[in-house]
């Protein structure tokens, strides 16, 4: 028990000190308890007998001990003191708290540490579920990165090889906006024919490239039953009307289908940016589409879809999606059909590899910014 002078100041001072919501112990020069208010009891699960006069380094386990006075050398020195820390309990228990304390000077001339605890275990509660959690949601970012690393692969697998076939030349191209998109190409040589087809689905991502996935097995199943190309976008049409109606997706596309030799082509297209015929020292020509953007409407396809013309030794096709169209320079100008028209009439002297590359490179120099589309060509080389 203090002296007379010491518990009446401790008498006068913990009447003020029961009203808070928080624990709190007065420390002596000796770093002996010499008072606890009722919170700070609870907290430690203690009768007041059983802590007052001991010195709050006797209630920690022996391991705990050298941190506890580290903390205490700190405030002592300071003056002042904030940290986190646990208070023991007779349960066993380890109550996280926040500790604010200072040293003060008591009526009877001798030092005093004030000692507030607030009880945070509601906080760390929730910060290890937030731990948690967070863990949760990057071991899931990890599953879908992979997921999509392997759907990246996937996709990129069916993009059209750059190939010769019956003397023709293809070179093709394919990058999406996002690690996947909506467009699609092929080129396939079958029965002294060849299919050169580019799709474009709204949109970009993930639901675009499944949407674009799908729609890529149905056109390889027509082109492998020989069905014209009229023929075809009717059922792809129907297909996806049907079957994946969406009232946010649709799509376009370009299909040219060469005669063996190449002299003679036919196009369809559908809601597709036009095809261009390109030669030195001659006006770049355009295949325009006749049908709507498919998936929508049933009525879609125009009765009569096709096309046919005539293509002269050395004139090159190119066919492409609008995200090589649909660029924006930084006065907010759009490339467009005009644009690239003139690119394409600029470069068609070079080789076929060299005129891809070109056209790139001049539609990123007036690009401002990332590109915002998916963009996929084939370039097409008649003998």
């Amino acid at each position: 028990m203090g002296s007379p002078t010491q518990q009446q100041w401790l008498d006068q001072i913990g009447r003020v000190l029961e009203t808070p919501n928080q624990g709190v112990v007065i420390n002596d020069d000796q770093r002996r308890v010499v008072f606890a208010n009722t919170i700070f009891l609870e907290m430690i699960q203690l009768a007041a007998e059983k802590l007052l006069g001991h010195a709050i380094t006797e209630f920690y386990a022996p391991e705990d001990v050298p941190t506890l006075l580290e903390l205490i050398g700190r405030r002592e020195a300071a003056g002042r003191a904030r940290y986190e820390f646990f208070v023991p309990q007779s349960s066993g228990g380890r109550l996280p708290v926040a500790v604010t304390a200072r040293q003060i000077r008591g009526d009877d001339g001798h030092a005093y540490s004030v000692v507030t605890a607030t009880d945070i275990s509601e906080q760390k509660r929730a910060e290890m579920d937030l731990r948690h959690a967070n863990a949760q949601l990057f071991e899931r970012q990890r599953q879908i990165q992979e997921e999509l690393a392997l759907a990246e692969r996937i996709q990129q697998s069916l993009v059209p090889k750059s190939l010769t076939w019956g003397g023709m030349s293809v070179e093709a191209y394919y990058r999406p906006a996002w690690s996947i998109g909506g467009d699609y190409g092929l080129v396939m040589p079958n029965e002294g024919r060849l299919d050169v087809l580019v799709c474009d689905v709204s949109g970009h991502g993930i639901s675009s490239a499944l949407i674009a996935n799908r729609i890529y097995s149905e056109t390889m199943a027509q082109i492998e039953r020989g069905s014209e190309l009229g023929a075809m976008l009717k059922q792809l049409n129907h297909f996806v009307v049907q079957n994946l109606q969406s009232s946010t997706y649709y799509f376009t596309m370009a299909a040219v289908r060469f005669s063996e030799g190449g002299r003679r082509l036919q196009f369809a297209g559908a809601g597709h940016p036009p095809a261009m015929i390109a030669q030195s020292n001659k006006p770049v020509r355009l295949l325009e589409s006749k049908s709507m953007v498919l998936g929508l409407f049933e009525n879609a396809v125009d009765p009569q879809p096709e096309m046919e013309t005539s293509v002269d030794g050395g004139e090159r096709l190119l066919v492409y999606t609008d995200g090589l169209i649909e660029n924006f320079n930084s006065q907010g100008e759009m490339l467009g059909i005009d644009g690239l028209q003139r690119i394409v009439a600029d470069t068609c002297h070079l080789p076929l590899s060299e005129m891809k590359q070109e056209i790139l490179d001049r539609v990123a120099y007036w690009r401002h910014g990332p590109p915002a589309d998916d963009v996929s060509l084939v370039l097409v080389e008649v003998p």
